[in-house]
């Protein structure tokens, strides 16, 4: 290739296809090695750029004051950088962790400014509203659902706190590094495990789950990518007491329950639907292992998409319906020594859902792992 010149995109423009006609098919193969190795180059240079952006949008960030939040707001607005490092949902959860309600009020959600920052606000409300800011305090926030674009995902979500949120956990972040953790393990209280042991003979029930069903209910899961999940619906002939479900829930057509001796870890607790939304929050929120999740506002949307699937709200329900129907449910949190399982404290767990009319029993199976 003497004659290849250094301008790469000319010469496969002009020789490519004309050296592949006359049977110089070596030239056009060295020329896209050529083209790889820039490629690669370049990839790796765009990668470096993107590290050092979040970088420096994360310091801005992470600084106290409205100094600070002025030059990242007029940053964000001017250049719109790309990368998972700058993304509205990260950057509105850094914000809210590190800053003052009244200065984010009175900054972020000034309309006369930054006008192309419509999604970081959307977040940034929810992560106020979930850390407990009154919005009737600041005039900016209680005017935002007024003023919020109607097409955004996060509008479905209520603008107030609700009951089964109050209870939940975020992250701690600094400049160089971050803690957090999904709340693990069975609670002492409400325990229900079913004497052992327990019968081998099989439920003759059915998983009735659509499609639709089933992404609803491990939304909060994939959301969090963790490393696997599977959900069911079953409709029983006769309702079923909760205190039928833990000798029940072995017994189903379930991979998660597949091989459960009559010996082996069944261990089973009702548990309040606050408790539940706050495990699925974290999942979705905080992610798997190796990941940072989907941070708070869209943790809380994909937490309630799977409350909804596994309380049967119906299609379309407000969250207020999901929550009335939530609330009158009866909820289990559940573990088994099984293959499907991990079996690490905080890296599986499963949730069954029994309807207020005890004629349908929802599950969620969630599994993480390295």
């Amino acid at each position: 290739m003497e004659d290849a010149k250094d301008d790469l995109g000319g010469l496969v423009r002009s020789q490519a296809e004309r050296r592949a006609a006359q049977g110089d098919a070596r030239y056009v193969r060295e020329l896209g090695s050529r083209l790889a190795d820039r490629y690669a180059s370049t990839a790796e240079r765009l990668r470096e750029y993107e590290h050092q952006l979040a970088h420096v949008v994360r310091v801005l960030a992470l600084t106290p004051g409205r100094d600070s939040l002025v030059e990242l707001l007029q940053f964000l607005d001017e250049k719109r950088p790309s990368g998972y490092g700058v993304l509205p949902r990260f950057v509105a959860s850094l914000l809210a962790e590190h800053h003052q309600a009244a200065d984010l009020a009175a900054t972020v959600f000034d309309h006369r400014e930054w006008d192309r920052l419509d999604d970081l606000r959307a977040c940034l409300f929810n992560e106020l509203v979930l850390r407990g800011v009154d919005i009737d305090v600041f005039p900016p926030l209680r005017s935002w659902p007024q003023v919020r674009p109607g097409w955004h995902p996060l509008a479905w979500l209520p603008v107030r706190r609700r009951d089964i949120e109050a209870n939940v956990d975020f992250p701690s972040r600094s400049i160089n590094g971050s803690a957090s953790g999904v709340p693990g393990g069975l609670p002492a209280a409400g325990r229900m495990d079913p004497p052992t042991p327990r019968t081998s003979e099989r439920s003759a029930l059915r998983d009735i789950a659509t499609t639709a069903i089933h992404e609803n209910i491990v939304a909060a899961v994939q959301a969090g990518d963790w490393g696997d999940c599977d959900a069911w619906v079953f409709i029983p002939d006769e309702a079923i007491a909760p205190e039928q479900v833990p000798e029940l829930l072995p017994t189903l057509p379930m991979p998660c329950v597949d091989g459960l001796g009559p010996t082996n870890r069944f261990q089973i607790a009702i548990r309040p639907v606050d408790e539940i939304w706050r495990l699925l929050f974290a999942t979705a929120s905080m992610g798997g292992m190796g990941n940072s999740g989907v941070h708070a506002a869209y943790g809380r949307l994909w937490a309630w998409r799977s409350i909804a699937g596994l309380s049967g709200a119906p299609a379309g329900a407000s969250a207020e319906e999901v929550e009335r129907q939530a609330q009158q449910s009866t909820w289990f949190h559940f573990e088994a020594d099984t293959e499907w399982f991990h079996n690490d404290i905080g890296s599986d767990y499963g949730i069954a859902a029994l309807s207020p009319d005890c004629r349908r029993l929802a599950v969620l199976a969630a599994m993480d792992a390295d």
